[in-house]
């Protein structure tokens, strides 16, 4: 008989997860899991109403990252921050974090110090202790981080529990990233017409990477809003649900519609866009709208909340830019004419 072969792109990153998860059993299952696979991160108990946070995350040159416009120390900031912003996406704090270096040969001793260097300051930023991890021989660079950190237990947060009527918020502009990449791109493509070899055909859409700042700042070195996570301890609010903007709001929209049964629908008008990125957009022809909902590498918050529980931030520290509404409304926009149509999980893909 033989063997069934399914390709991973027929059901996708999430699909083989449900289906690994299938396959583990018991495992997945532990008693000693308050939240399992299937969040942005696994919570334990841990024992005096404190819950223990664990998160691990996998970065692959030519999936993830592109060496030729991400500088090594850049890079290395980069992982431990996103690995940060899952931590983040529980209400949790960051403690302690490993790294596993996959080395090709083409990585020198003073690239992976490099490296080291910005992994060294993005835990000075986020108050993370670099525990150890692993190195071996790779065909390409690979880099995982697993973050643990900690929070009391009540306050932990996950993406089930938000009820129509709630408010869908987030906690800064959203897109930066996305035009970062498509700029940084165009600027490789532009140089690579400009060296030996190259067309050398001019392109008017060519950009000067110095006009801005913010979309390739957002996109090399993100910030995770751990600032957030403790205004929101400090102040005493705590969301219904929580997730970071990794894939794409509109991805994200799904993925809390999913785990707490609601319908959501988001407000074209009131997505906040730097402006920076409104302008790379122009300049590319692109929709930052379109970034906006799909790019994904934001890192920033997208949160439920009962409205008035608003009343103790800062206006400054979140924009509202949905609703949460019943299951069979499924997960919509609205435009800014009132016209709503069904938004798409669209984002990020690994196959």
């Amino acid at each position: 008989m033989d063997t069934p072969f399914t390709p991973i792109s027929e059901i996708g990153e999430f699909g083989l997860i449900e289906r690994l998860r299938q396959s583990l059993g018991d495992a997945a299952h532990a008693n000693r899991l308050a939240v399992p696979i299937g969040d942005d991160a696994a919570v334990a108990a841990i024992g005096n109403g404190r819950a223990q946070v664990l998160t691990t995350d996998l970065f692959v040159e030519g999936v993830h990252f592109d060496r030729t416009f991400a500088p090594l120390r850049a890079l290395g900031w980069k992982c431990i921050a996103a690995s940060v912003s899952d931590v983040c996406a529980m209400n949790a704090e960051p403690t302690l974090a490993t790294v596993a270096l996959g080395v090709p040969n083409n990585l020198s001793v003073e690239n992976a110090e490099t490296l080291y260097t910005g992994i060294g300051q993005a835990c000075e930023r986020y108050g993370l202790a670099l525990a150890g991890g692993d190195i071996t021989a790779s065909a390409r660079l690979v880099i995982s981080v697993t973050v643990l950190g900690e929070a009391d237990a009540e306050r932990v947060v996950t993406r089930a529990g938000t009820v129509p009527g709630e408010v869908v918020c987030i906690t800064g502009d959203v897109g930066a990233s996305a035009a970062g990449l498509q700029l940084l791109l165009k600027g490789k493509e532009a140089l690579a017409k400009e060296t030996p070899g190259g067309d050398g055909a001019a392109d008017r859409r060519a950009p000067e990477l110095a006009d801005f700042p913010v979309p390739i700042e957002r996109h090399l070195m993100p910030q995770a809003r751990l600032d957030r996570v403790r205004l929101w301890h400090e102040t005493g609010f705590r969301p219904t649900t929580l997730i970071d903007v990794s894939d794409g709001v509109a991805s994200e929209a799904h993925h809390l519609s999913v785990a707490s049964t609601v319908g959501i629908t988001l407000e074209a008008g009131m997505l906040p866009v730097h402006r920076q990125t409104m302008a790379a957009a122009e300049l590319l022809e692109e929709r930052a709208e379109a970034w906006a909902l799909y790019g994904g590498e934001d890192y920033e918050l997208l949160f439920t909340t009962p409205k008035d529980a608003l009343s103790v931030l800062p206006e400054d520290a979140y924009a509202i830019i949905g609703e949460v509404v019943e299951p069979e409304e499924g997960v919509s926009l609205r435009m800014p004419d009132g016209n709503v149509i069904p938004l798409d999980p669209r984002g990020f893909t690994h196959f």
